[in-house]
């Protein structure tokens, strides 16, 4: 007998660290928005790993009942380093097939803390966006400030004349997970 696990009807794809960081302000953040997800009943689509934010995030949305889609390639699972907790876990060939998947799928991307794959994840959607590729609102939850940086470069590149003002405010920013999720959302 075949088993369906039924998916929910709106889905947000979170970008984030596979490492924790030093502040715990950031893992905090991660599981509150994991929570405030499943409670709203926002299935969760990330990178598939138990480690980290990624873990905490996805551990957090099943702690609530919530459902969660993990895409992990291959190779990372391998390593065991995929969550065997999740609802649906999704092993792909490679990390272009992961963020195809990921991507597709998603009503909403969200950014939370993380390195070079998050911010090449998150710079990659919200291209997409300025190419009119998808429509779908992308949000990035600054804790702390720890965007802030990054934020600067931003309107440098505006005040530069590299970057269109309309584009730069596709990415929709907040300091807390509730207040960016009801920005997503609404």
């Amino acid at each position: 007998m075949e088993v369906s696990v039924s998916t929910p009807t709106q889905r947000i794809c979170v970008y984030c660290g596979s490492k924790r960081g030093k502040e715990d302000r950031h893992r905090k953040s991660a599981i509150t928005l994991g929570h405030e997800m499943a409670r709203r009943g926002i299935g969760l689509i990330y990178g598939g790993g138990h480690v980290g934010l990624m873990g905490d995030l996805a551990t957090a949305v099943m702690d609530a009942a919530g459902h969660v889609t993990g895409v992990i390639p291959r190779t990372l699972m391998d390593r065991e380093l995929g969550h065997e907790g999740v609802t649906e876990l999704l092993v792909v060939d490679d990390m272009h097939e992961r963020k195809a998947t990921m991507a597709r799928d998603a009503d909403a991307f969200i950014a939370l803390a993380g390195g070079y794959g998050t911010l090449e994840e998150l710079f990659e959607v919200v291209a997409w966006a300025q190419l009119d590729i998808h429509d779908r609102p992308v949000g990035l939850l600054n804790t702390n400030g720890y965007y802030d940086h990054l934020l600067q470069f931003l309107d440098s590149s505006v005040d530069a004349g590299f970057l269109r003002t309309h584009h730069r405010n596709l990415l929709k920013v907040a300091e807390n997970p509730i207040a960016l999720l009801d920005e997503l959302i609404s």
